[in-house]
């Protein structure tokens, strides 16, 4: 089996991934400094698969934790998620951000360069395009000047990557510009676990729905959409997983000095409240929510073309959006 170090790899997107890796016949190692994740994920995540994960506590920024991951595993890839990513906290201290977030990859690619590990998916954003002039998004659309240092941090690795590669390290690379990923493991041992005050809006949906927020605001219902909510493009999260597995054994096919980006989403946009919806009806409930004002900086729609990923990795997504309400409302209600 193929061993692929997965930095933040007890986290929402990481832990999915794990899975549909090991079902692919790779071995994750996590790398993991739990900040934003719970040690328990490791025991749900051999509940699932019957396999116990080799897993390291420890930051991305210190080198000499890879290499002594290195040194007990033959690693062969490296999927990259270890960031942070509360864009209003980014706001607040960007310093933090862009430490962790592009000092993270500096290291890392030092590491990889010094071990002759070749492959590496790493995790970016559809942040980078901002608000696009022109929908769907494809992967030539102009990136946009970032509405948060954590937006910017995303583009900075972005341009770190297409750098690196230029010099001919031996490297390849790819980076996949995630849309929306919500939803969670069908077996709901896994899913998203925010900290605190949830930033996104399918576990504050949850949160409601299951009495822990009185109310979800929804920022606006008078913008240029179908119901006046904002429109993005949600991903089933196990959909995301497996575009990493498919990245991986596509990199294996290239030349050195690879690189290249892909979209990830459904090529469909929703607004808001079809979420709020699609969520009622797969759950039976009411959902308490109110119209809001608009939010400063929100981006009004944006969702991907995905043709390059669907032709180049036969990559497509298999879950609805109300398979991620469904699985969402499980695994919120199996918290309990």
């Amino acid at each position: 089996m193929k061993k692929i170090l997965i930095t933040g790899g007890a986290g929402y997107i990481g832990s999915h991934s794990a899975v549909e890796m090991l079902k692919a016949g790779m071995e994750p190692v996590i790398l993991d400094d739990l900040s934003n994740s719970d040690i328990k994920v490791l025991d749900r995540l051999e509940e699932i698969t019957g396999k116990r994960l080799a897993f390291y506590k420890g930051d991305c920024n210190d080198k000499s934790m890879l290499d002594s991951i290195a040194k007990e595993h033959k690693l062969e890839g490296v999927i990259h998620f270890a960031a942070f990513k509360a864009v209003g906290e980014s706001t607040a201290q960007p310093l933090k951000y862009y430490r962790n977030n592009v000092g993270s990859l500096v290291v890392l690619l030092e590491f990889m360069k010094e071990q002759g590990i070749k492959d590496l998916v790493f995790s970016s954003s559809c942040t980078v395009y901002g608000q696009p002039e022109v929908l769907p998004v494809t992967e030539s659309t102009p990136r946009q000047e970032a509405e948060s240092p954590y937006g910017n941090t995303k583009k900075i690795c972005e341009d770190i990557l297409v750098d690196f590669v230029k010099s001919k390290p031996g490297l390849r690379v790819v980076a996949l510009r995630y849309f929306n990923p919500v939803g969670a493991h069908t077996s709901a041992k896994i899913g998203e676990l925010p900290l605190g005050v949830p930033a996104n809006l399918v576990p504050f949906i949850t949160q409601t729905a299951a009495g822990i927020r009185e109310k979800l605001t929804v920022f606006g219902n008078d913008y240029d959409t179908p119901d006046g909510s904002c429109v993005r493009d949600y991903i089933h999260v196990v959909d995301l997983a497996d575009a990493h597995v498919k990245t991986l054994s596509f990199l294996q096919s290239q030349e050195d000095n690879f690189y290249d980006v892909f979209n990830v989403g459904t090529g469909n946009g929703n607004t808001v409240l079809e979420v709020i919806h699609a969520f009622e009806k797969v759950s039976g409930l009411k959902l308490n929510y109110v119209i809001g004002p608009r939010r400063p900086g929100d981006v009004v729609k944006t969702w991907a073309d995905t043709t390059k990923i669907n032709k180049v990795l036969g990559w497509k997504p298999n879950y609805s959006l109300e398979d991620s309400m469904r699985d969402s409302w499980n695994w919120q209600k199996g918290l309990a």
